[in-house]
């Protein structure tokens, strides 16, 4: 690794700085491996867009009211570029920010989802992300009350500025998670 910006185990340190507890880590975690899957597929560099998805929580536990703003500076002391805090700020779609790169479009399409995915895996009775199935996933997208904390108009509207198909989205998400599938707690 030649850019010591993107070096993941000092990204990790900072996260497990201001977050203290193991569904947000785990949540980080999952993001980060979808991002580089995500990365691989379009292109781009694994380990810039795989710190946006660590990183793009890091500072919720300590500063709910405030994230993701509160971390702006905190990245910026700790010398990350403008392109991911640009990332980072944007998955927040309440901050109105243009989102205008590959990056910045993915962090916010795959937020949400990999968290509903990562839901729908838990109640599969081998807690497997080989059970998630699409459809079953669309149809929970319906059901209000499943993972009632998801802001499931992101995960449409992350799909739609991306350019994808829903489903499509879906699949991949559930299968770039796989390779982590048991450090985030499920199966494969």
């Amino acid at each position: 690794m030649d850019d010591p910006i993107l070096d993941r185990e000092r990204a990790w340190r900072l996260l497990c700085e201001y977050t203290k507890t193991e569904p947000l880590r785990r949540h980080g975690l999952s993001v980060e491996q979808v991002m580089r899957a995500a990365a691989v597929k379009y292109g781009e560099n694994p380990d810039r867009w795989g710190i946006v998805g660590l990183l793009h929580d890091f500072d919720y536990e300590a500063f709910p009211e405030q994230h993701p703003l509160s971390g702006e500076p905190i990245l910026r002391a700790h010398g990350y570029p403008e392109d991911i805090i640009r990332a980072i700020k944007g998955h927040a779609d309440f901050l109105d920010i243009d989102r205008q790169t590959p990056m910045e479009k993915m962090i916010f399409a795959v937020d949400e989802l990999t968290g509903f995915v990562i839901a729908c895996a838990l109640v599969q009775p081998d807690r497997s992300l080989s059970s998630v199935k699409v459809p079953s996933v669309r149809k929970k997208l319906k059901d209000k009350s499943f993972a009632r904390n998801v802001l499931r108009q992101d995960i449409f509207k992350g799909a739609e500025e991306l350019g994808v198909e829903l489903d499509d989205q879906i699949a991949f998400v559930v299968d770039a998670l796989k390779p982590v599938a048991r450090l985030i707690g499920l199966n494969e």
